[in-house]
């Protein structure tokens, strides 16, 4: 009996084996199903779409993880620029580790990976349950699970005492139930071969090794799916233990998912409902009145991270996006395959219909060249998640919201300033709403978020707040005391052609109209004073057109300040500069220009001179422009009125 029983094992694992070698897999180690199986395997997509990259970029990469550092800026813009590019399936486990940053981790940890592997062992050994047939001994824990829990064991001093507790054996029992479910169609999971049984057994002791390095967060459902794909891109077993350690203990990544409880990734699903209202409103009503709530969906694909999507070539991309930005790239991730699967939702009206295509999305929309690029177009901002998050905590203290924000701008509400603070007036027949507070108080959390709600779903709001910020900054500007600051804002500012005419028109007018009232000669005319104002707009026309080019801006902006304050200065005090040396050379900033050469005065101009008693202030321009040999027309009235 002994030998035909043998014999019948031999038989049936030289089956075995003829099958797993019979068995064809894809080139990301995926079962690839026959005509007959298709119903069974219909849910892995083989015709992979990802680019692929140049041997010269390839190279640049290399280099790239090579000399990489974490802590770098330059780094980690040439990483996502070639993420964006598409990783290759060869080098992808070196980026993974070099964003996660595992090395680091585990040197400056305690935790010894091998050690934890030993003290682990004896309560298998005691419970004669061996790690590389952890999925034949379900049944032996659940009954030995049952017994503890019917007839609890006292410790007496005859009987020594078990090495396993009842937690250790539900932790067994929980990871063993999960390893079947995690990709039963991966050549490293999939059947009794060695290398089945081998990868079972690498995924046992990683999650086991994780539930006893941090018993805080123990095991929850979903880690088997993350910790398998880690095994399949790094291959190391104690590689992805440490990169399982970084995602879901680091702030960035996973650690405001995964608990004992799940009460956190319950709290992530109520934030993203909170991003559908807000980004998509009409499929959130349709989805609240066919009945299908967000933790339907939401629940599996953050828990799982979108790996029961069809195309594993798009099932990576997705978490190279989250490795390297974290969990805004889960929800901007949910975004985009809400976004792409909005028409079919708004068509559809029955449950039964609108679950499964949410928990099983179509191949022509989960491909490479299609879900991709729509992910890189969406965006999901870090202030985002951090107001609706605050939105949720302030729901779950103060209790639900009783107004709705539609999708249209609200007529009900209007913003008006009282003395510094905001409040809200309801109109005519309404009545205002009640303000929450907390202890006869409101608190500054309510205020912001009631703002942020503003905001967010309101556009006039969000108009009014705009031009409110513009307004004061306005104010700030002007309020500014520093004088250099002062006088570069008003030598900037900008005016219209009309004005600068009207107003030079005003002021000729002013002096033209001088020297015939206290001239006794007679020898000044309108004539003449219209040939100067010619001659000036003719002047300043050319010093416009030499500055428009990019050395004209870049002298007419680094122009000589000293020198122009100090002119203000001499014509406020009512001196005359003190004379130089007519040989000085001129600076930098009026070389640069092109400036239109002087011209000599006109006859009219010699008449004047003669007529009336010469200023200050054209005393001290026609020294100047004497001086450096060039004439110095003005840039705007304003500039003109200064000098």
């Amino acid at each position: 009996m002994r030998k035909r029983s043998s014999s019948s094992a031999t038989r049936r694992s030289s089956t075995t084996r003829r099958r797993s070698e019979n068995l064809r897999f894809d080139e990301f180690g995926f079962y690839v199903s026959k005509r007959k199986d298709q119903k069974v395997h219909q849910q892995r997509c083989h015709d992979y779409s990802y680019p692929q990259l140049s041997s010269v970029r390839v190279k640049e990469l290399c280099e790239l993880l090579s000399y990489w550092n974490g802590s770098s800026f330059i780094c980690k813009s040439q990483i996502e620029r070639f993420i964006r590019m598409g990783i290759p399936p060869s080098l992808r486990g070196r980026v993974w580790k070099c964003l996660l940053g595992t090395d680091s981790l585990k040197e400056s940890s305690d935790f010894n990976y091998q050690k934890c592997l030993l003290e682990v062992r004896g309560p298998l050994v005691d419970l004669g349950v061996s790690e590389y047939g952890i999925l034949s001994a379900i049944a032996t824990l659940s009954e030995t699970q049952n017994d503890l829990d019917l007839n609890p064991q006292q410790p007496s001093s005859t009987s020594p005492a078990p090495c396993y507790s009842v937690d250790d054996i539900t932790l067994f029992r929980q990871i063993a139930l999960d390893l079947q479910r995690s990709f039963p169609t991966h050549r490293s999971l999939m059947g009794e071969s060695p290398e089945a049984i081998e990868g079972q057994a690498k995924l046992f002791r990683v999650l086991i090794a994780y539930a006893k390095y941090n018993p805080q967060v123990g095991y929850s459902q979903g880690m088997s799916y993350i910790a398998a794909v880690l095994l399949m891109q790094l291959g190391e077993e104690e590689e992805a233990f440490w990169a399982l350690t970084a995602l879901l203990d680091k702030p960035k990544y996973l650690a405001q998912l995964f608990d004992l409880s799940l009460a956190k990734v319950r709290h992530q699903v109520k934030v993203f409902d909170q991003f559908l209202k807000h980004r998509k409103p009409k499929l959130s009503k349709h989805l609240e009145s066919v009945g299908v709530s967000s933790v339907h969906f939401v629940m599996p694909w953050f828990l799982a991270l979108f790996t029961s999507l069809p195309c594993w070539d798009s099932v990576l991309a997705v978490w190279d996006l989250i490795i390297l930005h974290g969990l805004s790239a889960v929800f901007r991730s949910a975004l985009t395959v809400i976004d792409l699967l909005e028409p079919r939702l708004m068509d559809l009206t029955d449950e039964g219909a609108v679950l499964p295509l949410l928990l099983r999305l179509p191949v022509d929309v989960a491909q490479y060249s299609v879900l991709v690029p729509a992910l890189w177009e969406t965006e999901v901002q870090d202030w985002e998640l951090k107001c609706m998050n605050s939105l949720v905590l302030d729901e779950n203290h103060h209790g639900p919201k009783t107004e709705q924000f539609p999708e249209k701008p609200r007529k009900a509400s209007v913003l008006t300033p009282v003395r510094g603070k905001e409040e809200e007036t309801a109109p005519q027949g309404q009545k205002p709403a009640e303000k929450d507070s907390v202890g006869g108080a409101k608190s500054v959390l309510t205020r912001m978020m009631r703002l942020a709600q503003r905001y967010l779903f309101d556009p006039r709001g969000r108009q009014q707040t705009e031009e409110k910020s513009l307004q004061t900054q306005g104010k700030s500007r002007q309020r500014s005391p520093a004088p250099g600051r002062v006088f570069r804002s008003r030598t900037s500012a900008s005016q219209t052609k009309t004005q600068i005419r009207s107003r030079r028109r005003s002021q000729q007018g002013g002096r033209g109209q001088q020297p015939v009232a206290q001239g006794s000669g007679g020898d000044v005319t309108a004539t003449d004073t219209t040939a100067v104002c010619v001659q000036t707009d003719r002047a300043e026309q050319s010093f416009r057109r030499a500055g428009t080019g990019p050395v004209g801006k870049v002298s007419r902006h680094h122009s000589n300040h000293n020198l122009r304050i100090k002119s203000l200065r001499v014509l406020r005090s009512g001196r005359n500069p003190p004379s130089q040396a007519s040989s000085s050379v001129p600076p930098s900033s009026l070389r640069s220009c092109s400036l239109p050469a002087s011209t000599p005065p006109s006859s009219g101009e010699q008449q004047q001179k003669h007529g009336q008693q010469e200023s200050p202030r054209m005393a001290f321009l026609k020294e100047l422009s004497s001086r450096h040999q060039i004439s110095l027309p003005f840039r705007n009235v304003r500039e003109s009125k200064l000098i």
